[in-house]
């Protein structure tokens, strides 16, 4: 028995990332999506083999997958068949901000080496580079909040994707090193601002 309670939505609306979270968490609250979900993730490539790995009838198979494609969570993968909507997910799992913060001004290095929440590059020049990392750090990290070093890599990431000059082992050194994150025993907290 399909339960629905992923709100429809009207032609032309384009959900927020906030919304678009929800409905893809309420799409997957539902058993049958979420064992067809994951199928597809560990590597089923049609509605067939989906049922198999899922251990589901084919006609609630049919339906899962119906409702997964429509909301974009599955899609048609590279090889003729089913696969994982990746990009879906990653652009879901931006930090916070990271999009929806105001524009720096201009000639501002962030506004330089930051486009879309994403890390083109990191400056050359030292000042702008400190002015770079302090960015991420306060889109990417609460002060006072303990972070797992597997959040912290999660978080710094996102920020690394599609950039060939730096990965988040990097960037998380230089965090580190420019006393943005503290790190202790395998957890990092972001350094409180010193009051101006």
């Amino acid at each position: 028995m399909d339960t629905d309670n992923v709100p429809d939505s009207a032609p032309g609306d384009v959900p927020d990332a906030g919304e678009r979270s929800r409905q893809l968490i309420g799409l997957l609250a539902e058993e049958n999506r979420l064992r067809a979900f994951a199928a597809v993730a560990l590597g089923a490539r049609s509605t067939r083999q989906v049922a198999e790995t899922a251990g589901l009838p084919l006609k609630d198979t049919a339906l899962a997958l119906l409702r997964l494609r429509e909301h974009g969570a599955v899609t048609d993968g590279p090889e003729d068949g089913l696969a994982v909507a990746h990009d879906l997910l990653r652009a879901l799992a931006r930090p916070r901000g990271a999009e929806g913060s105001a524009r720096p001004a201009a000639g501002d290095a962030v506004a330089t080496f930051v486009r879309g929440g994403r890390l083109l590059r990191l400056p050359a020049r030292w000042t702008r580079k400190q002015q770079v990392l302090r960015h991420i750090a306060e889109r990417t990290f609460e002060p006072g909040v303990a972070y797992p070093e597997r959040v912290v890599n999660e978080r710094l990431r996102a920020w690394c994707e599609g950039s060939d000059d730096i990965d988040h082992v990097t960037l998380r050194r230089y965090l580190v090193d420019l006393h943005e994150l503290r790190r202790s025993e395998g957890v990092y907290e972001r350094v409180r601002p010193e009051a101006a």
